[in-house]
């Protein structure tokens, strides 16, 4: 293991111990145990906000618990920790507050296992799929709680769902990030929502109700609200001391890649930047929300979580601006307000798109953005909820229109069809 990654690991375990330990904190040990136990048989899809099923104590324990496990599968497996791995921990994290739990999780991840061992391949090489596959785990829970099966034949059959789906992952993803040849950040989320659809219409075919609804915290605790500012400063710190001398000139060097897959800044350009940057765009995040007065609760916070894993992994602010301004415009044109839930979880997952901004200027960006809008209010419906990752879905769909566009486009000033290599 390399010096940085250690410095890291007690980073990301220390956030998630700091977790654990306010949830704790807030409501008690015995009320968040309970809060933490209800999570794990309730309903899963979006939205349902943790912080309002399992309590803020339940869902900062599920959060913290994912996260180490999270770490833990991800030293098991033997991978380094650098870019992709640190965005897959900061995502769980964030989603742990809304939708994934480790009774809906694990099942994927074996899932992924069996296929590695199917492929011949090491489980290392399929980690990621593994950990950002976790996004189909309100599959499990409803084939678990929201089926009518009882007992040990429903636990069998959320076991087997999640299992299938885990398998069918890595050859899906490879599909899928050809489509839209890395410009969607994302990828995982494409794959899991295009599984999601077969999976709800499976559902849906036997008589099974895959409605749709939102369970969200509008009056969340204080402490949610300081709690990723918190987060952003000692990634600062950290990565500050890490890079020393160095910072400024190896940020400048981030703010200059597109961010197309794969953009691993802590590989590419070091450590201590890519999570200077994470501290950046997090703040920047968190202060946009306090504006305009947006509630900072489970899915809100992972939203953000999420914005601060990928920049270590492709986002940035030069390349985050545009997509965000772009679903700010189509909020305000179409009367929509900038504190629904739609609209906010738009605007910080949306950012997946980042990489066409980086790529093709802030005018593909805003535009990406515009549309990526009026797609993400109507994909969920489509996969029942089932895939968490609904704006990594809408994204990769958008950005395959783009990336098809342009490609078009410029095949008139090259005389031939322009191609881009994932």
């Amino acid at each position: 293991m390399l010096a940085y990654e250690k410095k890291i690991y007690l980073l990301l375990g220390s956030c998630c111990l700091a977790m654990i330990a306010l949830g704790i904190a807030i409501d008690g040990p015995l009320t968040s145990l309970q809060g933490w136990l209800r999570l794990q048989t309730h309903a899963a899809r979006l939205i349902n906000d943790f912080t309002v099923i399992g309590g803020t104590g339940g869902a900062l324990l599920n959060a913290g618990l994912m996260g180490l496990i999270c770490l833990l599968l991800t030293r098991l497996s033997g991978v380094a920790l650098s870019g992709p791995t640190v965005a897959a921990t900061c995502t769980i994290l964030g989603f742990s507050l809304f939708g994934k739990t480790p009774l809906n999780a694990l099942p994927v991840v074996l899932g992924v296992f069996l296929a590695s061992r199917i492929a011949g391949k090491p489980f290392k090489s399929y980690i990621l799929m593994a950990l950002f596959g976790t996004a189909l785990g309100p599959l499990v829970s409803y084939l678990v709680f929201e089926t009518d099966l009882v007992g040990l034949p429903a636990i069998g059959l959320g076991l087997l769902g999640g299992i299938i789906a885990g398998c069918a992952l890595p050859a899906l993803a490879m599909a899928m990030l050809r489509m839209h040849e890395g410009f969607n950040l994302y990828n995982m989320g494409l794959t899991c929502g295009f599984l999601g659809l077969f999976a709800a219409a499976g559902l849906a075919g036997t008589g099974h109700n895959l409605t749709t609804d939102l369970v969200w915290n509008a009056q969340p605790a204080l402490a949610l609200r300081l709690l990723v500012p918190i987060l952003c400063i000692l990634f600062l710190i950290w990565g500050t001391v890490l890079d020393g001398r160095k910072l400024w000139r190896n940020l400048l060097a981030i703010f200059k890649m597109s961010g197309r897959l794969p953009s691993d800044f802590m590989a590419t350009v070091s450590p201590g930047a890519a999570l200077v940057n994470a501290g950046l765009l997090g703040l920047a995040g968190s202060v946009y929300l306090t504006i305009i007065g947006a509630a900072c609760n489970g899915p809100v916070i992972g939203g953000l979580l999420t914005v601060m894993g990928f920049a270590t992994f492709g986002k940035h602010p030069r390349n985050c601006w545009p997509v965000a301004v772009g679903v700010i415009g189509a909020t305000l044109l179409f009367g929509k307000s900038l504190v629904a839930p739609g609209p906010v979880l738009a605007l910080l997952f949306g950012t997946t798109l980042a990489p066409l901004a980086g790529e093709f200027g802030p005018l593909v960006g805003m535009a990406a953005g515009f549309v990526h809008l009026t797609l993400v209010e109507r994909s969920a419906a489509w996969h029942g909820g089932l895939d968490l990752y609904n704006n990594g879905f809408a994204g990769g769909l958008t950005a395959t229109l783009f990336v098809a566009i342009i490609q078009w486009l410029r095949s008139f000033k090259t005389g031939g069809p322009t191609t881009h290599r994932p």
